[in-house]
């Protein structure tokens, strides 16, 4: 069966499972999972599996694989990822909350910034953040102060949360050292100093557009704050009038959220320093890089943030009942979006093993359009079909670099930017990032939609007008 044909039919019972049957999205995507999976036959799992770069044995032992077998390992992969990011994130976020750490954190914000600014220091900080960390991170450790903020402000909740999924998905696949970006630069022989400044010049750009459909989608829907497992609306109300002498400490209560992202940050520099340094490394250099490499480990940085997190949750409460309690409803919470993030993963893998990729490539190569729209159209095609942005980038770089031997009219870094913007489209249900922000945010799947996807369809074609527009007037030949 044709793989365009596959994915249609996954789509479909996906879409009819939650939307006309309420069935729950853990049951809804492993049963659109299973079905393509049962569609695919063993030819174009071993296709994509050579496609891969896996050897054929490898491959000819996957394409033989079970359903059941490859539903639970592309269950596991996805679990894998981001199971302890999850669970520590959770608990960190439980903690602050609680703690009263994340009012501390919000009334400095809106202290510094002012309340009508908070909204683009949230914009920007996300961008920031996101540069060299993973915008799942950035997501986790920002939703708390986003929370605790749109108590304060319930009409403007949606907009906070837009604004930091606005900043953090952007600066994910335009600017390096995040994996996407990263690629691109190096298949194509990018400068990295260049990629960094032509993807900030274009986040910004993007940003800027999607800050301005978060303004006007909040004002045309509203997205109500609304009770999560781990913390409810009538918890944080009693937090934001807790009085100033009652809350921790600010460099307490910021160092849970700072210390993973210095970690983190500290070790993508290291190993970009490495990767460019030609002088032989010293032993206190190397302990330094050691260090980074070991708590830079995303894991690793937010198991350390969690003990901080839960040391300042036990300063405040000091009752053993009350802690294990918070505990509890914090994992709690976590288990729930890994199985749901786990299990649109599980269908994002599903579809991949179709050979989607290779069919878009080849259609690819007979449809002939100027490049940069190309470029941008098929990893969109790629994205949606299969869920992840890397993979979209990786596999539109696949098939660009045999169509550009020839030479470009403009640098190739407008190439590399109109398929990072290319990749923000269509972010839905098989995308276990879609998942975490649907469970964490409290907002139903068609909320999510409004105001995730489509924020992403914006922002990726303002990315696209901008690179056409810039190539033409700033060629850099």
């Amino acid at each position: 069966m044709d793989p365009i044909l596959i994915i249609l039919i996954g789509t479909v019972v996906v879409l009819f499972c939650i939307i006309v049957l309420k069935l729950h999205a853990v049951i809804s995507l492993l049963f659109a999972a299973l079905v393509t999976g049962l569609l695919t036959d063993p030819e174009l799992i071993y296709g994509f599996a050579i496609h891969s770069g896996i050897s054929e044995q490898e491959a000819q032992t996957m394409s033989n694989l079970g359903i059941g077998k490859r539903l639970a390992t592309a269950f596991g992969n996805t679990s894998g990822k981001i199971g302890i990011l999850i669970a520590f994130a959770s608990i960190i976020g439980t903690s602050l909350m609680k703690s009263g750490g994340a009012e501390r954190i919000v009334r400095s914000l809106l202290n510094l910034f002012g309340k009508k600014n908070s909204s683009l220091a949230l914009l920007s900080g996300s961008f920031t953040l996101a540069i060299p960390v993973f915008f799942d991170t950035v997501f986790y450790l920002m939703i708390p102060i986003v929370k605790s903020i749109g108590v304060k402000n319930p009409k403007k909740f949606g907009l906070y949360l837009m604004a930091i999924i606005a900043g953090g998905v952007m600066a994910h696949s335009l600017v390096p050292p995040t994996p996407g970006p990263l690629f691109v630069a190096e298949e194509m022989g990018i400068d990295l100093g260049t990629m960094i400044i032509a993807g900030l010049i274009i986040g910004i750009i993007t940003i800027s557009a999607g800050y301005g459909y978060s303004i006007w989608a909040t004002k045309k829907w509203k997205v109500p704050m609304r009770d999560t497992p781990d913390i409810s609306i009538e918890d944080l109300k009693k937090f934001s009038e807790q009085k100033k002498k009652d809350l921790p400490g600010l460099m307490i209560s910021l160092l849970p959220i700072l210390l993973p992202i210095i970690l983190i940050t500290g070790n993508t520099i290291s190993k970009m320093i490495v990767r460019g340094s030609n002088a032989t490394i010293g032993s206190f250099q190397e302990t330094i890089i050691n260090v980074f490499s070991t708590g830079g480990d995303a894991n690793i940085a937010l198991a350390i943030s969690s003990v901080i997190a839960l040391f300042l949750l036990w300063s405040r409460l000091k009752d053993v009942a009350t802690f294990k309690k918070f505990i509890f409803e914090s994992l709690t919470s976590a288990g729930i979006i890994i199985l749901i993030t786990a299990s649109g993963g599980a269908f994002g893998q599903m579809m991949q093993q179709t050979g989607i990729g290779i069919r878009i490539e080849a259609l690819a190569a007979n449809y002939q359009m100027a490049l940069l729209p190309m470029a941008f159209f098929i990893t969109a095609a790629v994205r949606t079909a299969q869920g992840s942005a890397t993979v979209a980038m990786v596999t539109a770089i696949g098939i660009m670099s045999g169509l550009t031997s020839a030479g470009l009219q403009f640098h190739p870094v407008y190439l590399a930017m109109a398929i990072g913007c290319g990749s923000k489209i269509f972010a839905w249900m098989n995308d276990s990032g879609y998942w975490i922000i649907n469970k964490m945010s409290g907002m139903t799947e068609k909320e999510t939609i409004r105001h995730f996807s489509i924020l992403l369809l914006v922002m990726g074609f303002a990315g696209l007008i901008a690179v056409m527009i810039l190539s033409k007037l700033v060629p850099l030949t």
